[in-house]
């Protein structure tokens, strides 16, 4: 969280140099308008960064260019071992070993509602309080535990994942 508060305080400097120059371009040189646009365009890169938009466009555009017809080489951008973004979608399994649905379709996983309710929160509960009640569940639900259960594990899992994301 501090990370994002840096590139957005880095983001508003960049902001302000951008101005400068864009009035200095007015008042002197118009030359320098050509100099205030890598400033422009990092300032909205950082801040684009900062509150998530760019990793959720990303998210989409992945979702959909995922396509049957698309092959990704192993090993390639975006291949983890074993973590996210890692799916065979000849077997329709994420790393996991969880159906994903038909033929490499995302799984969307619970609505917010449902995953508020997974935990045991009252919707619009904030991040403190969602994570402490993700914890709570999953020492109770956890597969090495006893009496632990592999799908409650996992709705839980998808449950915080939402409300992260």
């Amino acid at each position: 969280m501090d990370r994002d508060r840096l590139v957005l305080g880095l983001a508003a400097v960049f902001a302000g140099i951008t101005v400068v120059l864009v009035v200095l371009a007015f008042v002197r040189q118009l030359f320098l308008l050509f100099l205030a646009l890598p400033f422009g365009l990092t300032t909205y890169l950082m801040w684009h960064h900062a509150t998530g938009r760019l990793a959720a466009r990303t998210r989409r555009r992945a979702r959909a260019s995922g396509g049957a017809g698309s092959r990704r080489a192993p090993g390639g951008f975006g291949a983890t071992a074993g973590g996210r973004g890692s799916h065979d979608r000849r077997a329709g399994r994420t790393a996991q070993g969880a159906r994903s649905g038909p033929a490499g379709a995302p799984d969307d996983g619970p609505t917010r509602r449902e995953a508020y309710e997974t935990l045991d929160l009252e919707p619009g509960a904030d991040e403190d309080a969602v994570q402490r009640a993700y914890r709570s569940k999953v020492k109770d639900v956890h597969p090495d535990t006893e009496g632990g259960d592999e799908e409650a594990f996992k709705r839980v899992n998808r449950a915080y994942e939402r409300l992260r994301g």
